[in-house]
């Protein structure tokens, strides 16, 4: 298959070249790579680089990657690994889409990609994806008093949001994409017609759902993005079609498909587009004939450019996970003083024991912030074994912002807070959760009184000697004495964590 490199630098100074901003977009069509520098208030897109990569082709049964599709991926990812060199790793965010969410977590790809990057993946939901395009490409509008419907046609899925100004009101991530509709209706499909009707009608029926809630919220102004939608602009500007795109417009392309069949590629479409091209231009006559359509314009900006706005927000102080946070602890009516209590005394654990135990200061102190804000959410399902209803609940529900995988790790410190370890999550975990799970649980035990005293003076101390991971409490003797279903909490404790191979060692002082 024929690679196409694409590249856009602008000339800056080097000397600021230690802040610049990079985001990774692992896409089921192409592999994105955006470079930008921040300058006051603006973003300035210095370099992108592209690659066709085509990882949707690869999927196999049992959500396997393609051993050929899988060395070609990492191939690239090697190139792109030159460029990321360079960046400090709080600069680079790595996110990845619809292929790699149905990856089963047996196959290595993700790990061997991780690896030559040098990075972490964040594999993200269809409804996050659908956040940080519409971020991306509201962020080149800038103010306006438009409601935007805005349409991004992927490999492997096809996003669709609504929302006024930055705010989206509705965001919708649908099983369909250029790469499968493409697999699945036109790769062995002589008759053109008749593989175009059948792939509208898959599209319209994926719609049909969504259709009626989005045509009640309405809008203004309708936005396309990322690869169909720029590549119908230019064969509509090969054919004189003018730049909207309207239903007439891709009538014609269609028929423009169907007559000069499979073997002539249309005027306009680079040659490595025209392969998945038939599939995407189904997916938007559907999606135009669904919302009654008459017109759609082009962004540039999809969701590369999203996740560089998202990763600025996030060192500016403006995370929007800390906001989904705060929402679930509304909704959920979650006791914010018992959290807030098992947090300080969680937090204060990590400051003393985080460069022992080679935590990341940033990263893994967020995350168990989050997780004592939110450990007691399963309360809401029922108060019998509710880490397990939380660990359920942040498992599965939508929480814009965090990927799946920070999910998973936060579903884990909740699951994993209280009463009985299970050996395999310990053994499943990586290491450093297992760490921060055992200082949450400390914390949340010490706090299992619900009162506002003050804190005994404590302290803790841990090793790791060949995987034995050891952590000792030192904690005021007449506190113990003062408190002693705490003391025998403890006790407890240690038979608990003893069980699953962990350490835990009370020292009263």
């Amino acid at each position: 298959m024929t690679r196409r490199l694409c590249r856009n630098r602008t000339n800056i100074n080097e000397n600021i070249t230690s802040e610049q901003l990079a985001a990774l977009d692992l896409g089921s069509n192409s592999f994105h790579l955006l470079i930008a520098q921040k300058s006051g208030d603006r973003i300035i897109i210095i370099d992108k680089y592209k690659e066709m990569v085509r990882l949707g082709e690869g999927l196999i049964g049992k959500g396997r990657l393609e051993k050929k599709i899988s060395r070609r991926a990492l191939e690239c990812l090697a190139r792109i690994a030159e460029r990321l060199r360079s960046l400090s790793a709080e600069n680079i965010r790595i996110v990845g889409t619809n292929t790699l969410r149905q990856l089963s977590p047996d196959d290595p790809f993700v790990s061997r990609a991780e690896a030559v990057l040098g990075h972490p993946i964040e594999i993200i939901s269809g409804r996050e994806e659908a956040r940080l395009i519409y971020l991306g490409v509201c962020q080149k509008l800038g103010e306006n008093t438009n409601r935007q419907l805005v349409v991004d046609i992927g490999g492997g899925s096809t996003e669709l949001i609504i929302g006024h100004n930055f705010s989206p009101s509705a965001l919708e991530s649908l099983h369909m994409g250029c790469v499968s509709m493409t697999r699945q209706h036109f790769k062995s499909e002589e008759n053109l017609h008749r593989a175009f009707r059948h792939a509208i009608d898959e599209a319209l029926i994926e719609l049909e759902p969504i259709a009626q809630t989005y045509l009640q919220s309405g809008w203004n102004q309708v936005i396309g993005a990322s690869g169909t939608i720029n590549s119908v602009v230019s064969v509509q500007a090969a054919l004189n079609l003018g730049t909207q795109i309207t239903l007439g417009n891709l009538y014609q392309i269609q028929q423009e498909i169907i007559d000069r069949g499979s073997a002539k590629p249309l005027q306009g479409l680079s040659v490595e587009r025209a392969d998945v091209f038939a599939g995407g231009l189904a997916i938007l006559i559907a999606i135009f004939r669904t919302f009654d359509l008459h017109s759609m314009e082009a962004s540039q900006s999809a969701l590369r450019e999203g996740v560089i706005y998202d990763l600025v927000g996030r060192r500016q102080n403006s995370d929007v996970r800390n906001q989904t946070v705060a929402n679930l602890c509304q909704r959920f009516a979650i006791d914010r003083q018992q959290a807030r209590r098992v947090q300080q005394t969680a937090a204060a654990f990590f400051e003393q024991i985080h460069t022992d135990w080679e935590l990341n200061p940033d990263t893994s102190g967020q995350l168990l912030k989050w997780a004592a804000q939110l450990h007691e959410i399963g309360m809401d399902v029922s108060h019998n074994a509710y880490h397990k209803h939380g660990a359920y609940l942040l498992s599965h529900m939508d929480m814009p912002g965090f990927s799946r995988t920070e999910q998973a790790q936060l579903a884990t410190l909740v699951g994993m807070h209280r009463r009985k370890l299970q050996l395999s999550m310990v053994e499943s975990s990586p290491p450093w959760v297992v760490k921060l799970g055992l200082l949450f649980r400390i914390a949340a035990l010490l706090h299992r009184h619900r009162s506002n005293a003050e804190r005994p003076v404590m302290s803790v101390s841990g090793q790791v000697q060949r995987s034995q991971v050891n952590i000792a409490l030192t904690i005021d003797h007449s506190y113990l004495e003062e408190h002693p279903l705490t003391h025998l909490d403890l006790q407890n404790e240690v038979d608990l964590l003893a069980a699953v191979g962990i350490s835990l060692q009370i020292q009263a002082v």
